[in-house]
């Protein structure tokens, strides 16, 4: 049974990042997700997860529409400058003629001005199985799309979509933790966290690499929390650490290289998300990790395992 004051989101993930997607949306939602949508108890702001679309927060529930429309009416409900949008989702059984139904009906039963083209607020209406729920209706405001391109990055970096759903798995809503990227490259991790608000510092061993991360970070606003150093000299200790592991793309990166990195990692965070180009569990067991859950991402001919550790 659908509840009043819950919320339905709708989402949205290519193929090829599914398993990422849903890795991040059940850290969020604390539920396995089975279908491109869900619903919650809590409220998540809809553009945290670049795999979120729409969010409904319900206010009625019913088994037809008619019932629908008349709590509308019983509650005098009122809205100026409102508009009535249907929110499709993934199993939706109506057809374009019922939408439109559906969208006439719970807009003449609201008093109030409607306005169309620029609505003050939109009103969501849509059929699940078999409730109808009604509700304030948002959208992703994919404000993250905007940093997809950067002053400076390189092609095999993280994509921002990537990055955004690691840090939101590495706080699994805790937005009080700490967070560390120790190989931080460009800062595409460090910039997402902070568009979070989360509290997250970054290191770069390579100087050049480095002070272009910082002027990414400038250019979009943040302040500067990378330090350009060898991570293997941090002293702080941290809640989680994101790290990308180099694979030797630019420079010669050798296995010792990479399980340095990973002891490193296990000595200054408490947990971490590991994201190697190839299965290393062997090694990240080695290092003093437990895996607790994986999950991957492709990104062009290149596929990223991630490892969740603790």
């Amino acid at each position: 049974m659908i509840k009043s004051n819950s919320y339905f989101y709708t989402i949205n993930f290519p193929k090829y990042e599914e398993d990422l997607g849903k890795t991040e949306l059940r850290y969020l939602f604390k539920q396995d997700i089975k279908y491109k949508y869900l619903f919650s108890d809590f409220y998540i702001p809809i553009s945290r997860s670049a795999f979120l679309k729409e969010c409904v927060s319900i206010i009625y529930t019913a088994d037809t529409l008619e019932e629908i429309v008349e709590r509308i009416t019983l509650d005098n409900a009122s809205y100026d400058n409102f508009k009535v949008r249907y929110i499709k989702h993934e199993g939706d059984a109506l057809s374009h003629e019922e939408r439109l139904k559906a969208n006439y009906a719970v807009g003449y039963a609201i008093n109030g001005e409607a306005d169309v083209h620029n609505p003050r607020i939109i009103l969501g209406i849509s059929k699940v199985g078999n409730q109808w729920i009604f509700g304030v209706h948002e959208k992703n405001n994919l404000e993250w799309q905007g940093r997809e391109q950067k002053p400076y990055s390189y092609s095999n970096a993280l994509g921002v979509r990537t990055a955004r759903a690691l840090v939101n798995i590495a706080a699994a809503g805790n937005e009080d933790c700490t967070i560390v990227d120790p190989c931080c490259g460009i800062g595409t991790v460090v910039i997402e966290a902070l568009s979070l608000g989360m509290n997250i510092e970054g290191y770069e061993i390579n100087p050049l690499i480095g002070e272009n991360a910082k002027k990414n970070l400038k250019y979009f606003g943040y302040e500067d929390v990378i330090t350009i150093g060898d991570m293997h000299e941090i002293k702080k200790h941290y809640n989680i650490a994101i790290v990308d592991l180099p694979y030797g793309l630019f420079n010669p990166t050798t296995l010792k290289e990479q399980t340095d990195i990973m002891k490193t990692a296990r000595r200054i965070a408490d947990r971490a998300i590991i994201v190697t180009m190839k299965d290393m569990d062997e090694y990240i067991i080695k290092a003093g990790f437990t895996i607790v859950d994986k999950t991957s991402v492709s990104k062009g001919n290149f596929k990223r395992y991630i490892a969740i550790c603790r």
